[in-house]
């Protein structure tokens, strides 16, 4: 195999890096990826691996280095880690079925014409719920005529997933893929329902502890005494191995420590959408594992299930989407254009990745803090531009 090739073909995501920092695209990145390959010369089979770390997890209130160990605020990379896989093992202990109406387990889901919604729907965007909606700001105001704190609390959590599962529909469930959080809220919900556990407690037990991902959360810091505004007060040191992000116009601060997405925050910190915190090792190894699993190497996960998960849907004819997983859209998919069309994958706001080629058994987890001191709604280029490189290198000679 011609490494030097592949060197040079790898340094090109390093320049893409340091432009992106530079261009104040991102304060910094960890970036992971592995593929196998055999090499035509030798027919040896070897794992190509790649790691990059660069920039800084904190620009304010200090500067702190990025390292591998940093933790990630994953923001929608919960769907498949946390909420999707709870979901699949509860389908495959046939506690739940994907094509059951969700009104069987929440009796208060079939109002307002959503009695034949199915769990399979839920996780393919097309049960037509609202993609998204500010509930956070709803719960301010109520707070500010009511002079109750409300956001973060218990109270304030029921009360959002209340709303959400009695919402009604903004179009004929089937009819459309549209991608959003409220349809992983009520999932969330679901688990809760089923298991008889918070979601966070569900997942520590069924999947965190049992796939050895020791860093991986819905809080990065078990709490100890907040402030008034709910901020939590963490460590120090473990402080310092989280990534910050948003300098939060309605919290009045920046976020380090804490979830980024707004509804999230006002549920608690807990929600089936967003929350988890992770690190780029934990993230490639809940890949891997799927990936194993997959490929019937392994039992951490029952293979019937992924295999049933990782597949695109039935569904409106433009989806694309497996069960909590994205897969390529030809042209415009954010894993770039190497990655087979049996890949999946997920995006985080806060400017996290996580791709799986099925075929390739390629793997990459690209995490970075985009949103740090500001918000971000750009289509976030720099995902397709790195895999593209990585894939490339992957693939040369």
């Amino acid at each position: 195999m011609k490494w030097a090739v592949v060197r040079r073909k790898l340094a090109r995501v390093d320049r893409a890096l340091d432009k992106a920092i530079e261009g104040a695209q991102i304060p910094g990145a960890v970036i992971l990826a592995r593929m196998p390959r055999q090499d035509p010369a030798t027919g040896t089979l070897e794992l190509m691996e790649f790691e990059k770390v660069r920039g800084l997890a904190v620009v304010q209130p200090e500067r702190v280095p990025m390292a591998r160990d940093t933790i990630f605020d994953l923001a929608s990379l919960t769907k498949p880690m946390a909420t999707t896989t709870a979901i699949l093992l509860l389908v495959s202990e046939g506690k739940l079925e994907l094509d059951a109406p969700v009104a069987k387990v929440l009796p208060a889901f079939a109002e307002r014409d959503k009695e034949a919604v199915t769990l399979r729907q839920l996780l393919t965007h097309s049960a037509g719920l609202r993609p998204w909606r500010g509930f956070h700001e709803l719960l301010l105001k109520k707070e500010r005529k009511t002079a109750e704190r409300l956001i973060g609390t218990p109270e304030g959590r029921e009360w959002i997933l209340d709303r959400v599962i009695r919402s009604g529909l903004v179009h004929e469930p089937g009819a459309a893929a549209v991608y959003g959080d409220l349809d992983f809220i009520v999932l969330g919900a679901v688990v809760e329902a089923v298991s008889g556990q918070g979601l966070d407690a569900f997942c520590d037990e069924r999947i965190f502890g049992p796939l050895e991902l020791g860093d991986t959360r819905f809080h990065p810091q078990l709490r100890v005494d907040g402030d008034e505004a709910g901020a939590p007060a963490l460590s120090p040191e473990r402080l310092r191995r989280v990534a910050a992000t948003e300098n939060c116009p309605w919290r009045d601060r920046i976020l380090w420590g804490e979830v980024h997405d707004p509804n999230a925050s006002a549920m608690g910190g807990v929600a089936g959408h967003a929350g988890l915190f992770s690190t780029a090792d934990d993230v490639m190894r809940f890949a891997q594992i799927w990936l194993d699993v997959w490929h019937g190497r392994s039992d951490l996960l029952p293979q019937d299930a992924v295999r049933e998960f990782s597949r695109r849907q039935e569904g409106p004819e433009d989806s694309v989407w497996a069960l909590g997983w994205d897969r390529p859209t030809p042209g415009q998919s954010s894993s770039g254009v190497h990655f087979s069309e049996n890949s999946i994958g997920h995006l985080g706001f806060t400017g996290t990745s996580l791709w799986i080629d099925l075929e390739k058994e390629a793997i990459v987890v690209m995490l970075t803090n985009r949103v740090h001191l500001i918000a971000k709604k750009s289509r976030f280029g720099l995902r397709p531009t790195v895999h593209d490189y990585i894939m490339d290198a992957f693939t040369s000679g």
